[in-house]
């Protein structure tokens, strides 16, 4: 298990009750899975979550809560609500899940190595897709996917379908889904001898789990 998370049931709901909760220093959360169809409200400790989110295994770290000082169920974060200007956590969603039944979570993609086709051939390296979905089992979820963009010339890419085989967990991204490539420079400056402008990287496609709302949903 990563972590361990406390939190207490909480009979009220609405945005008085949010508020007040988080001028306790607590704020409010559900929990999702269980037997209630809108889930059961709860309130923990947004600095507990907080190091849960910023270890290793951040998001899909598998946390053990504890309800009411008794372990009660393994899940996972669904959603996390942020205040935008602040950062403070303000209200969370967890799900239940069950250690031997496969489940998709969202994995980051982390480049390693220089590329020759950047670094010889002058290209772009464009960073296109920085997630990738995965099925596995809740104990086998990757922190992330190393792709080694060193070998990578001009034109050159990795999508979804070139990913390595791996035992613990497949890949259920589109196959085709672009991940990263080397953009070449512009013919044109190239013909001419003139500088070659760097060209703009496509704006990544990046899945989140934090809101940014201000009121609880």
């Amino acid at each position: 298990m990563d972590a361990t998370l406390q939190a207490v049931r909480r009979e009220s709901r609405g945005k008085n009750e949010a508020v007040r909760l988080r001028q306790s220093g607590k704020i409010p959360a559900v929990l999702y899975g269980g037997e209630s169809k809108t889930g059961e409200s709860l309130s923990i400790d947004p600095k507990e979550l907080g190091a849960i989110l910023r270890s290793h295994s951040g998001v899909n770290s598998i946390i053990a809560l504890q309800l009411d000082g008794v372990a009660d169920a393994t899940v996972l974060v669904k959603h996390y609500q942020i205040e935008p200007v602040t950062h403070r956590l303000l209200h969370a969603d967890f799900f239940r899940v069950s250690m031997n039944k496969a489940l998709r979570v969202v994995v980051p993609v982390h480049l390693t190595g220089e590329s020759k086709g950047v670094k010889v051939e002058g290209g772009t390296l464009d960073f296109v897709h920085r997630d990738v979905t995965v099925e596995c089992l809740p104990a086998d979820i990757p922190e992330h996917i190393v792709i080694d963009v060193t070998e990578l010339m001009v034109t050159q890419g990795v999508r979804v379908k070139d990913l390595p085989v791996d035992g613990t967990w497949k890949a259920v991204s589109e196959p085709e889904m672009l991940i990263v490539h080397i953009v070449a420079p512009r013919a044109e400056a190239v013909a001419t001898g003139e500088a070659v402008a760097p060209v703009a990287a496509a704006e990544p496609e990046v899945q989140k789990k934090g809101k940014t709302d201000k009121e609880e949903k």
